[in-house]
C-alpha cells in the first residue's frame, strides 16, 4: 500500500484527500524508476521507450515526497487519484493512444490554482471549503495532455498579500524551507512549487506570478522559471491576487522542461478576455532551442537593479563572458531605463485585491463561507488558526475604493508607460536588443528564528526610489516576458540570471536561455535538505 504523510489538510472536517491509496505493487519487479534529477523531457522519453510506466513514476515521485517533504513543507497535498491517472495514461499508451509528449508525467500545482475535487485554499484555513468544482484552465490543458496531477504545492497565503511581515508560508501547509540551506528562506510566494522542482517531487511544477516574485523564488530555489507575456496562459481558476498582473507559468529544472510545458499551457481562452490573442502568438516552443542561438543575438545588461551588488556581479560578468564567447554582443544599458515601482505594485495590489478576490469567491461552491475580503478579515479575527497573525495588507485593500480608487488609476497609467514603452520597451526599440539580462535577485536570506516570517516584505509602502529598481516588478507591470535560470551560487546558495524580451518573445527567450544553460550547466541540485535542519 502507498501512502503520503498527513498534512494540515486532513484536519479539515469530512475531507478523506491526503491519503494516497493506491494498488499494491509487486515487490518481486525490478528496482524502481529513479526519478531524481531526470528531466521532464527525459522521462517523458523512458515512458514512450517503455522503460518505465506512469505509475511507476508516479510512485517514485510520491514515495521522494514522503521521504524528504517533512523539514521543506513544500507539498499540501497528493491527489487521491494520482495513481488511477497514472494507470489510464499506461492503458492509452498500451493501446496505441497516447496523448502527447506529457502523458504519464506527474506535475505539482500551487495552492492558488483550481484542481477538480481538490479544495482551494490560497494557504488560508477561511478557503478550507473552497473545493474546486473544475480545473482552472491551465490544470485542464494538461490534464488533456495526459499529464498526472499529482497535488498542491504549499505557498505564501494569498500570495504574500495579508500582513506587512509576509509569512513564511502559510497557516494551512506551515512553513516551507529552501533546500540548499533549510534555515535560509525559499523566497515566498510560490515556494512549494520552486522547491518541488527543485528537489524532484515532481517532473515540474505550475505556479503564479503577480510582481516577479514567483520568478525570484525559482532563482532562490535553483530552478528555471517563465513568467510568460501577459495573455499567453489563461488565469481563469486561480485565486487572484491583482487581474491586472496575476499570471501562471511553469517551474522546471531546465530550459527545455519549461518549454515542453509551455507549449502545452499556452493559448487563448474564451472566459479570459487578456488571452485573446495567445493562439496567434503560441507554437512548440521545444522547436526553437538551440544550443547556438545565442550567436549573432544583440543582448542589453541591467545593473544596479536590485539583487545586484559586488559578489552577485561576479556571477553575471562570468555569465555575460560565456554568452559573448557565444557570439552575442553584449550592450550595456543605462541604470536609468527603468526606475523603483514597488509603490506603484503596492497600489495596484492593494486596490485590485478587494474587488478580484470577491469576484473569485462568488462563484465558488456553495459549502464556502467567506464570499468577500470583508468576511475573510472577520473570520481571521476569529479563527484560531488564523488570529496569531496580522492582517494589514488584507485591512487596507478592504479601506480602498478598488479600481475607482484616483491613486490607483493614476499609478497604474504612469507605472505600465514607465516600465513599458518608456522603460523595458526602449532597450528593444533604441537600444535594439532582443533581451535585456541582469540578476534576477541575491541569494535567500535568513529566516527569522521562529522560521515563520521573511525578511523582506513587498507589502512595506516605502518612498519612491528608496530601493533599487526591480528588473522583475518592470517587467510584471509592462506585461513582458521573464525568465530566469541558474547562473551560479553564493555562500552555497542559488542565484538566477534574468532574460526579459518583447510580448510574445518567449521563443526567443527560451532559446538564449538554453543556450546558455548549456554552455555553462550552472545548476548544481540541492542536499542540504536530505540531512535535516541545521544549527543556525
Amino acid at each position: 500500500m502507498l501512502r503520503t504523510r498527513k498534512y494540515a489538510w486532513s484536519a479539515f472536517s469530512g475531507l478523506a484527500l491526503l491519503t494516497l491509496a493506491g494498488c499494491s505493487r509487486d515487490e518481486t519487479s525490478a528496482a524502481p524508476y529513479q526519478v531524481e534529477e531526470v528531466a521532464l523531457t527525459q522521462l517523458a522519453t523512458d515512458l514512450a521507450d517503455g522503460k518505465t510506466t506512469a505509475v511507476e513514476v508516479t510512485r517514485a515521485y510520491v514515495d521522494r515526497i514522503n521521504r524528504y517533504d517533512a523539514p521543506l513543507r513544500a507539498v499540501m497535498a497528493v491527489a487521491p487519484d494520482a495513481l488511477e491517472q497514472a494507470a489510464a495514461s499506461d492503458l492509452r499508451r498500451k493501446d496505441g493512444k497516447t496523448l502527447g509528449a506529457l502523458d504519464g508525467v506527474p506535475v505539482l500545482f500551487k495552492d492558488n490554482i483550481d484542481i477538480a475535487g481538490l479544495p482551494t485554499t490560497a494557504g488560508s484555513f477561511v478557503l478550507e471549503k473552497n473545493v474546486a468544482a473544475a480545473d482552472a484552465v491551465a490544470v485542464k490543458r494538461l490534464r488533456d495532455a495526459g499529464a498526472v496531477i499529482l497535488g498542491k504545492n504549499n505557498l505564501a497565503q494569498f500570495s504574500g498579500f495579508r500582513a506587512v511581515a509576509v509569512l513564511n508560508g502559510s497557516t494551512v501547509g506551515h512553513a516551507p524551507h529552501n533546500p540548499y540551506n533549510l534555515a535560509r528562506s525559499p523566497a515566498g510566494a510560490s515556494s512549494g512549487s520552486a522547491i518541488s522542482a527543485a528537489t524532484s517531487f515532481s517532473a515540474a511544477s505550475v505556479a503564479t506570478d503577480t510582481d516577479g516574485t514567483g520568478i525570484e523564488t525559482a532563482s532562490v530555489n535553483g530552478v528555471v522559471a517563465l513568467r510568460p507575456t501577459q495573455g499567453l496562459i489563461s488565469r481563469r481558476g486561480l485565486v487572484p491576487l491583482s487581474m491586472t498582473l496575476d499570471t501562471a507559468g511553469p517551474i522546471a529544472r531546465s530550459v527545455a522542461d519549461v518549454a515542453a510545458m509551455l507549449t502545452v499551457m499556452a493559448g487563448s481562452d474564451s472566459g479570459d478576455a487578456v488571452t485573446q490573442s495567445a493562439d496567434a502568438h503560441k507554437s512548440d516552443y521545444s522547436k526553437g532551442l538551440n544550443a547556438r542561438a545565442l550567436k549573432g543575438q544583440r543582448l542589453g545588461v541591467l545593473r544596479g537593479t536590485r539583487g545586484y551588488d559586488a559578489e552577485t556581479e561576479k556571477l553575471l560578468d562570468d555569465a555575460l563572458k560565456v554568452m559573448r564567447a557565444q557570439g552575442a554582443d553584449i550592450v550595456e544599458l543605462p541604470l536609468d531605463l527603468i526606475e523603483d515601482v514597488s509603490p506603484e505594485i503596492i497600489t495596484i495590489k492593494s486596490a485590485e485585491f478587494k474587488e478580484d478576490i470577491g469576484s473569485y469567491l462568488a462563484r465558488a461552491p456553495s459549502s464556502q463561507d467567506a464570499r468577500t475580503l470583508a468576511d475573510i478579515i472577520l473570520i481571521n479575527r476569529f479563527d484560531p488558526r488564523e488570529n496569531m497573525h496580522d492582517q494589514e495588507a488584507l485591512e487596507a485593500s478592504q479601506a480602498r475604493d478598488g479600481r475607482k480608487d484616483p491613486d490607483y488609476l493614476r499609478m497604474l497609467a504612469s507605472a505600465r508607460k514607465r516600465a513599458g514603452p518608456d522603460g523595458l520597451g526602449k532597450a528593444f526599440t533604441d537600444f535594439g536588443v532582443s533581451a535585456v539580462v541582469g540578476v534576477t535577485r541575491g541569494p535567500g536570506e535568513f529566516l527569522a528564528a521562529d522560521r515563520t516570517l521573511l525578511e523582506r516584505s513587498p507589502n512595506v509602502a516605502m518612498q519612491k526610489g528608496a530601493a533599487p529598481p526591480s528588473i522583475g516588478e518592470n517587467a510584471a507591470i509592462a506585461g513582458l516576458p521573464h525568465l530566469t535560470v541558474p547562473m551560479g551560487q553564493l555562500e552555497n546558495m542559488p542565484v538566477g540570471l534574468s532574460f526579459v524580451g518583447p510580448a510574445w518573445s518567449e521563443p526567443t527567450l527560451l532559446a538564449h536561455a538554453h543556450a546558455y544553460e548549456q554552455a555553462t550547466k550552472r545548476r548544481t541540485p540541492p542536499a542540504a535538505y536530505k540531512d535535516g535542519f541545521p544549527s543556525r
